[in-house]
């Protein structure tokens, strides 16, 4: 079976999120030798792509602009068609001869409309419901996501198969002390430290963040010293309140931003701290979440979405609407060192659920299923 791939979401430098799992199902697939893949895309491959092989091969074509819905669509409709075409993020080509299927990581932006850009939020809203409609069949990244494609798109839920995300087993786990301290010296980190990671955005709602963790400092029952909290990943949109609230509330010195982080340093950097946590307003699956436990460490995470099917029982669940309930989630972990043991084991045992490997054979029966039982649009 040949099988088609928009590959964009995996061809930029520094990738997170949706750009993580396009790239970690493009190795899955590289891997596979019962079909032809052929990966599209509208720029030259980045080095750390797969690389081509007999049954593994980009096509490189533009005008980049709206890409998917011209260039794609055109390219579908008169060139050489395969049997089902895949996209890796929430939008299809306009037009198309060739049935095909898209991943839907979330619906914050029917959620939180207000913490969009407006031309992102228009291109979220409409192109994402015409490639619900027209698609033959919808993955999606957990049980929660589907059941709220379900009731915002009036979806039949046969229509939408769940397909958990993993992380790299390589990369993601304990670290000696040894590599922690140099770490923690590159990025001037003294003491210790809470850890955050993602794109600095409205919905990961970091400005109640730094509020709660201006109140978890004042605490003096506080067993740790010089605590820090450590902001990793790049800046995204409508961030400036985030410094101004730090500068606010005068935690500046204990504040870090470190921007993306390459690739090395970022399991390093979850490793030495104390506690992962993630604040979000809403997520579809929260990938970060189950590194940090593959590393050891504990994670406070909302009580809403779907951070609580991903982890369970494996960590402290706190209201993403309450200062003091996030503080509060910060402060058992920080003072209870047999709670933080017990969730450390706990998260350990949580992320056996969750492998690339198995991501990409679900995908790929999806994909087999849809081509076998779709007829090509006419």
């Amino acid at each position: 079976m040949q099988i088609g791939l928009d590959g964009n979401e995996a061809n930029v430098k520094n990738r997170v999120g949706s750009g993580v799992y396009a790239l970690e199902l493009l190795k899955e697939f590289s891997k596979d030798k019962n079909h032809q893949f052929l990966v599209y895309l509208k720029e030259k491959s980045l080095p750390d792509l797969p690389k081509e092989s007999a049954n593994f091969t980009y096509k490189v074509f533009g005008p980049k602009k709206l890409w998917t819905q011209f260039a794609l669509s055109l390219k579908l409709f008169f060139g050489k068609k395969p049997d089902i075409f895949f996209s890796m993020g929430h939008y299809g080509p306009r037009f198309s001869k060739v049935p095909y299927v898209i991943t839907i990581h979330d619906l914050s932006y029917l959620h939180y409309p207000q913490m969009f850009k407006k031309n992102d939020l228009y291109q979220l809203v409409n192109w994402t419901k015409y490639s619900v409609k027209t698609a033959a069949h919808i993955v999606t990244v957990s049980e929660t996501t589907k059941k709220d494609i379900i009731e915002n798109y009036s979806l039949d839920p046969s229509k939408i198969t769940v397909t958990y995300e993993g992380y790299d087993k390589s990369r993601f786990k304990p670290q000696p002390k040894s590599k922690i301290e140099s770490v923690k010296k590159k990025y001037k980190i003294a003491g210790d430290y809470i850890i955050f990671v993602g794109t600095l955005q409205p919905r990961k709602n970091i400005e109640r963040l730094v509020d709660a963790f201006s109140l978890l400092t004042q605490n003096s029952e506080l067993k740790t010293q010089d605590l820090s909290l450590v902001l990793v990943g790049k800046k995204g949109w409508l961030y400036d309140s985030i410094f101004a609230k730090i500068k606010t509330l005068d935690v500046d010195n204990q504040v870090i931003f470190t921007d993306y982080v390459p690739d090395d340093d970022l399991p390093v950097l979850i490793a030495g701290a104390k506690a992962y946590v993630l604040p979000s307003l809403w997520e579809g699956f929260g990938l970060p979440v189950i590194e940090a436990q593959a590393c050891g460490v504990t994670v406070v995470v909302s009580s809403i979405s779907s951070l609580p099917e991903i982890v369970g029982d494996s960590g402290i669940l706190a209201d993403p609407k309450s200062v003091e309930s996030i503080s509060n989630g910060l402060k058992k972990v920080l003072m209870d060192d047999k709670l933080r043991s017990e969730l450390v084991k706990k998260g350990f045992a949580n992320i056996k659920r969750f492998s690339w490997q198995t991501c990409a054979q679900q995908t790929l029966d999806v994909l087999e299923k849809v081509a076998l039982t779709s007829k090509p649009i006419v």
